[in-house]
């Protein structure tokens, strides 16, 4: 019971300074301010975070990290690639269902950038590039390479890149299409054909290398 309650207390203030250092970044946030938006005294901070620095990056880690994305570098080892495409995208795009959470964890990010603590660079080098290699490796080995090549390099960014086009551009979705993400079925839906659209695009990269080939 004690263990349900600190956990439920430490939520709290995970999603306050969620919202907080959202609204006004790293700077503007103050500690107080977010330990009176989850109803807690600040020296919770010190207990559970042991400052400031830890607070903001739990709050920039912590809200999607049971997504199943962010749990860990994909397995896409698998001899078959439609299937792997198929959970890459579904997987990355789980957490377009966690609504305004996922809007303030994006908001937040998007500060992170404008206003740097060292966050972004880490999430970079300890998440984002060893996820892109895991893509890497399974195109590399797919077309039979020993090694990836640049053309191996653009087509995993371009694949990527069509998903993370719905995280960042959300706001602009919502407004010309809200029915394109406006449910947890939406959502899936859209895994699925970015997979397939995925696919196409492998396809297209056997032509060409088959192509350049026979020159």
């Amino acid at each position: 019971m004690l263990q349900d309650k600190q956990q439920s207390a430490r939520q709290k203030l995970v999603q306050a300074a969620l919202i907080t250092f959202a609204e006004k970044g790293y700077e503007g946030a103050s500690t107080r301010e977010i330990a009176d938006k989850a109803g807690a005294n600040i020296s919770s901070i010190r207990y559970y975070f042991g400052d400031k620095a830890g607070l903001y990056r739990a709050a920039y880690t912590e809200p999607l990290c049971g997504t199943p994305f962010e749990q860990g570098i994909p397995d896409l080892n698998s001899t078959d690639v439609d299937k792997a495409l198929k959970q890459l995208f579904r997987d990355f795009l789980e957490p377009l269902k966690h609504g305004e959470t996922f809007r303030l964890v994006m908001k937040l990010h998007f500060r992170e950038m404008i206003e740097p603590t060292g966050a972004w660079e880490h999430e970079i080098d300890a998440e984002i590039k060893p996820q892109h290699m895991a893509l890497v490796n399974m195109l590399t080995a797919y077309f039979g390479l020993t090694k990836p090549d640049l053309d191996i390099q653009r087509l995993a960014f371009a694949m990527m890149g069509m998903a993370v086009n719905f995280y960042v551009a959300q706001d602009v979705v919502d407004v010309v299409c809200p029915k394109l993400m406006g449910s947890a079925k939406a959502i899936d839906t859209l895994s699925e054909r970015l997979a397939g659209y995925a696919r196409a695009m492998l396809d297209g990269e056997s032509k060409r290398r088959k192509q350049d080939c026979s020159k």
